[in-house]
């Protein structure tokens, strides 16, 4: 009975499916795409085998980057493998492979601009270490971490941002470099187009600053050296760690020797005298360190009896307000004037009783 209904007529015996002739399917091509999808389906089933079983097969514990690293590998690996092999199936004639390659080529250029670009700028991120899984950057005006990347997006886990900075596009309602939650999913083409933030690469820290307004009549020095003693608390392990790196990158880049100790810089305003602190800091940990700093920096000065200084006004006293009553009966505010006593309406002439001087009203 199947038999019956799918036959191979003719020649060139072309698939004949219940009467109806399939244009272009014959034995040979029908043989072709039997073995395609076999083919497809056992490279595809391999490639996930070796992403699965990968940290297995390198026999060691794998963090974020070798894994990412050995993933790429895997998908591109699986993407050759089945470009060449079913090119090897379709096209056994050199001449006509070039040929519908030049085809596919200029069509793609044409109809797929922007997905050529995304691919492009995929192998770039690659062959540049533009980013990497795990590093923070700012990306298409997206702050944030890495969490995926593939041959056409960058998919990043978004970060807020500190309030100098909100003013950016888009609005964040986190005030600080934490999670807000969102994923945001960029193409590879934005590298092309802006440049590309990493807060991260090669060197996992950066410098902050925090601003102090002091009195002019404060002990300056010794909030000074309060200040000092507070990052030092708190950025000793940070200043151990990436002096190695700094040195490394020193090697590899034309940098010159960097200051990684906590400084404090001043400048004189017409209200204060304003302190900055410069220090070192994991770009993972910026706000963590900066609410230690301040609260034991707040401790510190209500210690020494310093108050931050600031611009606020208080009213502290009404001028004073009188009231005067009118013959109508009406009153009306404002007045410094003490107020006139009533006439006295037994006085002949409009005087006075007590003949007093004659005032008109």
């Amino acid at each position: 009975m199947l038999a019956q209904i799918i036959q191979f007529v003719g020649e060139d015996r072309a698939l004949e499916i219940a009467g109806i002739r399939l244009v272009g399917m014959n034995a040979q091509n029908g043989g072709k795409l039997l073995f395609s999808i076999v083919f497809v389906t056992v490279v595809v089933a391999l490639s996930r085998l070796l992403r699965r079983f990968a940290p297995w097969l390198l026999r060691r514990r794998v963090n974020e980057r070798i894994h990412f690293w050995t993933s790429q590998a895997i998908n591109l690996a699986t993407a050759l493998l089945l470009l060449i092999g079913l090119a090897s199936v379709w096209f056994d004639d050199p001449s006509r492979l070039a040929t519908a390659l030049g085809l596919v080529s200029a069509g793609l250029a044409f109809a797929l601009q922007k997905v050529v670009t995304a691919f492009a700028g995929y192998a770039v991120i690659l062959r540049g270490k533009t980013f990497n899984v795990g590093d923070r950057i700012r990306m298409g005006g997206v702050r944030g971490d890495v969490i995926a990347l593939s041959f056409i997006q960058t998919t990043i886990m978004e970060m807020g941002q500190p309030p100098e900075t909100q003013s950016d596009e888009p609005e964040m309602w986190v005030t600080g470099r934490q999670y807000t939650g969102r994923i945001v999913t960029l193409t590879n083409d934005k590298i092309f187009e802006e440049p590309v933030y990493n807060y991260t690469r090669e060197f996992p820290y950066i410098w902050e600053e925090m601003r102090f307004p002091i009195p002019y009549e404060s002990d300056h020095a010794r909030v000074e050296q309060l200040i000092l003693q507070a990052a030092n608390r708190h950025t000793i392990d940070t200043r151990e760690l990436s002096r190695q790196v700094l040195e490394e990158m020193q090697r590899r880049y034309f940098i010159s020797s960097l200051n990684t100790k906590p400084q404090v810089f001043w400048r004189m305003t017409s209200n204060w005298l304003e302190m900055t602190l410069r220090f070192l800091a994991n770009s993972h940990q910026v706000r963590e360190m900066k609410n230690a700093l301040t609260r034991e920096i707040l401790a510190g000065l209500d210690t020494l009896g310093v108050s931050i200084a600031s611009s606020t006004f208080g009213v502290v006293e009404l001028p004073p307000v009188r009231v005067q009553l009118e013959r109508s009966g009406q009153f009306k505010a404002g007045s410094r004037h003490e107020p006139r006593p009533p006439a006295d309406d037994t006085a002949g002439a409009g005087n006075h009783a007590d003949g007093a001087e004659h005032r008109r009203d």
